[in-house]
């Protein structure tokens, strides 16, 4: 397991919580981890981006400049760090926000239209749950139980209520 991860989108969007997710998702299966958030001045509604490592192996260096695995939530993130991607990488992006095709035959992309699925089953501002189920499914960087403890971990104590809505967001991805 060496998943070297960029996950970008507009501040607001969860694309910080996505990859601190998925961190102590890996924290809890015993793997090495890292992860670097990264926003612009404004939180909402400003770009936003974070490298997120999870091995078998030490980690080198938190700071990711080319990813095997890439997950736009935005058409300015894709533009940016869809050229950066490894080729024979995995390119995960939310087509209900990005209106054009990633210009990369040397990567598999897989569109998920995850706002526009959010919001049809009930689970607004859960986009980037469901393209964490679909990233799960994809590449399993942990286990199952892994994956809810670290959602468990990253939901605020006070919004633990939402905890049934992220799992089933996940379920709704990974079933994609």
């Amino acid at each position: 397991m060496d998943l070297k991860l960029i996950i970008a989108g507009f501040g607001g969007q969860g694309v910080l919580f996505l990859g601190k997710v998925l961190a102590y998702a890996g924290l809890t299966d015993g793997k090495e981890v890292s992860w670097l958030p990264s926003y612009g001045p404004e939180m909402r509604g400003g770009t936003a981006n974070c490298s997120v490592c999870v091995s078998d192996q030490p980690i080198g260096s938190p700071l990711v400049t080319r990813p095997n695995v890439f997950v736009a939530m935005n058409l300015p993130s894709l533009d940016k760090f869809i050229d950066r991607t490894q080729p024979g990488g995995l390119v995960i992006l939310d087509s209900s926000l990005i209106n054009k095709k990633a210009d990369r035959e040397d990567v598999t992309v897989l569109e998920i239209p995850a706002t526009r699925l959010a919001d049809e089953q009930g689970l607004h501002g859960l986009a980037n749950i469901i393209l964490l189920g679909k990233l799960f499914k994809e590449t399993m960087p942990c286990s199952y139980e892994s994956l809810k403890k670290g959602l468990e971990k990253s939901i605020p104590s006070r919004k633990q209520h939402l905890l049934a809505a992220n799992l089933k967001a996940v379920e709704l991805g990974t079933g994609l």
